[in-house]
């Protein structure tokens, strides 16, 4: 009788031992379930917790790293600084995805008239993707004032933005033209044959389509973004986030200024993750109804 409470009797393709979605058995279930994650994730993190805690070098780190006083002092300091870690994202990102998108549609353009601008395009992605970032930002910030050049620039706060714009402009470029490359060719033919010109399809078919599509890769990478703007720092005269964090933790010989500033970019970076997962399960979500239409 309790089988037949949550499945009809008979019915082709379900297990009468598993509870119906919704019904008072799978109440019972999840919240189980529920409790046995919680009291394994206690167990577990309350094991690392001690052994931490009774390791016979904590109290040096808990004296280095987890100063309140210092950490009272450095907070508000880091925190304005960090101000301009935001004025460089921001300012990046808007240029990475403009010029992101048009070196995706330059190597996705067919023929064979566009191979040079295939093969340049091709070109810039493979060596920005393949230099470390900290070593464009040196490049950059120390050779291109060093040319002296009429007009050009000297602030390592330009060149920073500029290094990364370039890295990020390479990685986001190949997310753009794996999106465009998931639009099926049916698409662009449907198109064609509405009168449209290729480049018409590509502006009001593809491109939306392949946007929509990977907006959550493009989140992870402007993640890491955000937080390689504190690689400016290594030019020296810019003071953001990690270079105020140097300076205070120069002047009390403690560490505990890296703590609040990796506070500082948790409290940014983890809802941004968890916008990722949700617009990674929304995706899912609206795929799984398009298949089941």
């Amino acid at each position: 009788m309790a089988r037949e409470k949550y499945f009809p009797k008979g019915t082709p393709g379900v297990d009468p031992r598993v509870p119906a979605a919704g019904s008072r058995g799978s109440r019972i279930l999840g919240g189980r379930s529920a409790l046995i994650a919680v009291l394994s994730s206690v167990i577990v993190f309350g094991v690392v917790a001690l052994l931490i805690l009774r390791s016979p070098g904590w109290p040096s780190i808990a004296e280095a790293f987890f100063d309140g006083a210092v950490f009272a002092d450095a907070f508000p300091k880091i925190l304005r600084a960090f101000r301009l870690n935001v004025f460089m994202f921001l300012v990046a990102e808007v240029f990475i995805l403009v010029l992101a998108l048009v070196v995706a549609v330059i190597r996705s353009l067919p023929g064979p008239a566009f191979l040079p601008f295939r093969l340049m395009a091709a070109v810039y992605t493979d060596v920005f993707r393949g230099v470390p970032t900290i070593l464009v930002i040196f490049l950059l910030g120390f050779g291109a004032p060093a040319l002296g050049l009429q007009g050009v620039p000297d602030s390592d706060l330009f060149w920073g933005i500029v290094a990364l714009v370039l890295v990020y402009t390479a990685y986001v470029s190949e997310v753009y033209r794996a999106g465009i490359e998931s639009i099926h060719p049916s698409q662009v033919s449907a198109a064609r044959s509405l009168g449209l010109t290729r480049g018409q399809s590509m502006r009001y078919v593809v491109v939306p389509q392949a946007v929509r599509r990977v907006i959550p890769p493009l989140l992870n990478d402007f993640i890491g973004l955000q937080k390689d703007t504190a690689l400016v720092a290594s030019l020296g005269s810019v003071v953001e986030g990690l270079r105020q964090a140097q300076i205070v933790q120069a002047r009390y010989f403690d560490f505990t200024p890296f703590v609040a500033l990796a506070l500082i970019y948790l409290v940014i970076t983890v809802p941004l993750t968890r916008v990722v997962d949700w617009q990674v399960a929304r995706e899912r979500r609206r795929r799984e109804a398009g298949g089941n239409l």
